[in-house]
């Protein structure tokens, strides 16, 4: 069975079989302005079992200081070292791939001016100042005229690199455009598409498990593409938390490049043991108590009182998800396809919090 496949399980916690957690923002400790429930106390006990908590995010326009006031605010105690930002990985692929007298032209907010200064690289305002390359971040107050400027310095033969490509982000109105969806306009005007040092790239997760002086992290996220690809493109461990954007639905058709190790509802995962799933004659998966089976384009939950067809939507435990998962996974890469599952019909699944 491959490892893509499966999930691992864990007789321990996962905060005494792992030395530091390296945890996305939005969606696992805090949604918007809000704390999550049980994140605080949970990297609390974590941390006094010998498991330190440092933050990753592909948010640019925010500095490690301003990230670290409002997670102290929340009841969750960090420190400013302890925030590993896109926008600090990028300043490093600049050192990395051109060199410490690097000329940069910056466009984006704070936290990308100063993760760029700390680096001591050379920082420019305009095109016309010959920049070697233009790091493109995502920032609110960007305009036509920031764009056109970065379009200039590439058109002119600046490297172009890109602190995230997320198409999206959450508001409190909802979703709407990402620095991905901003860089998509550069490139469609340069025909140039950049480097990007955040997630899903494993670089930011080297430097921060490097920052940790972890030999075994685990990342903790609530997005697939980003955090859960991160992780694996790291060869780390990937724990998926359903308080964010991906949710049952999502688990089921993750592609093999994009799935987590383990399964839990929210951060209280990181104090407990997980289960076993094995794989049983004609494909049943089980996950101590519950079973499921997939037969053609259907994952099926195999209960006392009748099979539930998942494409029909229906509440499961934490158990039913992983072996529905598992069920999904070993069909999809024994078809050779990145998912059996069509695009819908598995939306209306929620999953209870045991």
């Amino acid at each position: 069975m491959s490892e893509h496949s499966t999930l691992l399980s864990s007789e321990q916690p996962l905060h005494a079989g792992y030395d530091a957690a390296l945890v996305d923002l939005d969606g696992v400790a805090y949604r918007g302005p809000e704390p999550i429930d049980h994140a605080a106390d949970s990297l609390a006990r974590a941390h006094q079992a010998g498991m330190p908590a440092f933050y990753v995010t592909n948010n640019a326009s925010r500095t490690p200081q301003m990230v670290s006031d409002q997670l102290n605010g929340l009841g969750i105690s960090t420190r400013p070292e302890r925030i590993i930002t896109a926008a600090q990985a990028s300043a490093q692929l600049v050192l990395d791939t051109i060199g410490p007298r690097a000329r940069v032209l910056p466009i984006g907010g704070t936290g990308l001016h100063v993760a760029l200064q700390e680096r001591q690289l050379v920082l420019v305002r305009t095109a016309d100042e010959h920049p070697d390359v233009v790091v493109q971040g995502f920032d609110k107050a960007l305009t036509w005229t920031d764009l056109a400027e970065a379009t200039y310095a590439i058109k002119a033969g600046a490297q172009y690199i890109a602190t995230n490509l997320d198409a999206t982000i959450p508001t409190e109105r909802g979703t709407t455009l990402g620095n991905g969806s901003l860089v998509a306009a550069v490139v469609h005007a340069t025909g140039v598409t950049p480097r990007s040092a955040g997630k899903p790239q494993a670089r930011i997760f080297e430097q921060a498990g490097h920052r940790a002086g972890a030999q075994h992290p685990l990342v903790i996220g609530d997005r697939l593409d980003t955090d859960l690809a991160g992780a694996r493109a790291a060869g780390f461990a990937g724990l998926h938390v359903l308080t964010g954007v991906d949710g049952a639905a999502e688990l089921l058709r993750a592609r093999p490049a994009e799935r987590p190790s383990y399964l839990g509802a929210d951060l209280r995962a990181l104090g407990r043991p997980h289960p076993q799933v094995s794989v049983h004659s004609g494909g049943e998966v089980h996950c101590r108590q519950a079973r499921a089976r997939v037969s053609g384009e259907h994952v099926y939950l195999l209960r006392e009182d009748g099979d539930l067809d998942l494409r029909e939507g229906g509440r499961l435990s934490m158990d039913e998800l992983r072996a529905a998962c598992v069920a999904a996974w070993q069909a999809s890469d024994a078809a050779d396809v990145a998912t059996i599952l069509p695009e819908s019909g598995t939306d209306t699944l929620t999953v209870s919090c045991d």
